[in-house]
């Protein structure tokens, strides 16, 4: 008996060891120490970490812009030059480092926000390549394909990478969201769209009992005379795209010269007058004068409007969403 209880308390022993040594294994586990293969697991998690510490672009970025150059850009840009995309730029919350200008003033509804920021003229076609290289942008971001024509691509794309758009202000909602990839803003130009929508969810609601078989027509007034604008882009996208304006059967696709004669024709309930930047006073004054004039329906019934604003002739979003308050105001005050 005094053997087989020596034997039951030396089996009890072993077990009890063999229970221990399992218990700190279990216990090794919890406290993170690396089984087989977990070293990997946890690199790859600390990589995905730091990916989201620096954003969700990686750079250098290489990419194709619409007319088919392979652009790279090295780093995150800091110093961008984007010559009539101030406004996008804004809207993404990066300052550009050089703004457009006619020769004579820059876009004037951005002046609050584009303060201090130097200007470059357009206004005898490509700026100084020389002006420009001493401003050292990072980037370049042209908004459309004829300022790159000529030999202009090749002098910027040696000042820095060069982006060209064939046209930016067809397709707001495209052109910032490759904007917004470029410059590592991709959130943020989702919210801007948002924001937008939102926008012109609330002026369609509240003029819905005004658009509805209703047509608008604008009237652009510049130092060559009086145009109408078609409604792919500007504010003329905003009426008919936007807030569901129908468009007049006499304004054709691109600027189309406005002949006096024909005024009486004009099937529009609500008439838009934009004078360029006082540039077509003439051209205004001669419509206001002229008894063809006040012989327009729409012009009968008092449902004509007139804007100086550059903001109803600009491509961007802030340049729409008060395009879109003017149209509020002007019709459901």
């Amino acid at each position: 008996m005094r053997q087989v209880g020596v034997l039951l308390a030396a089996l009890l022993l072993a077990m009890g060891l063999l229970a221990g040594c399992g218990s700190s294994s279990s216990k090794a586990g919890e406290l993170g120490v690396p089984k087989e293969g977990a070293e990997g697991t946890t690199a790859a998690s600390t990589a995905a970490k730091a990916d989201d510490q620096a954003g969700d672009q990686a750079y250098p970025l290489t990419v194709q812009d619409e007319m088919g150059h392979e652009v790279t850009i090295p780093a995150n840009p800091d110093k961008v030059f984007a010559p009539m995309m101030e406004d996008s730029l804004l809207a993404l919350g990066v300052k550009p480092v050089m703004q457009w200008s006619n020769g004579v003033q820059p876009q004037l509804y951005l002046k609050d926000q584009l303060e201090g920021v130097p200007e470059i003229g357009f206004a005898s076609g490509q700026p100084s390549f020389e002006v420009l290289l001493a401003n050292k942008p990072d980037l370049i971001i042209l908004h459309n394909s004829f300022y790159a024509e000529n030999g202009a691509y090749e002098q910027y794309s040696k000042i820095a990478p060069t982006y060209v758009f064939k046209s930016a202000s067809n397709d707001l909602d495209s052109s910032i969201r490759v904007v917004g990839q470029l410059l590592n803003k991709k959130d943020q130009a989702e919210r801007v769209l948002k924001e937008y929508e939102a926008k012109v969810g609330a002026a369609k609601t509240k003029l819905a009992d005004l658009t509805k078989g209703s047509k608008a027509a604008i009237i652009r007034f510049n130092a060559k005379g009086m145009f109408f604008m078609n409604y792919d882009y500007y504010s003329g996208y905003v009426l008919a795209k936007n807030l569901g304006f129908g468009q007049s059967g006499m304004v054709k696709s691109g600027a189309y010269e406005v002949s006096l004669e024909k005024l009486p024709e004009l099937d529009a309930d609500y008439i838009f007058l934009i004078n360029d930047g006082n540039l077509g006073d003439a051209a205004l004054k001669t419509l206001k004068e002229s008894k063809i004039w006040q012989s327009v329906p729409a012009v009968k019934k008092g449902q004509v409007y007139e804007t100086a604003s550059d903001y109803w002739l600009s491509g961007g979003f802030i340049a729409q969403g008060k395009v879109i308050d003017d149209i509020v105001r002007f019709l459901a005050p």
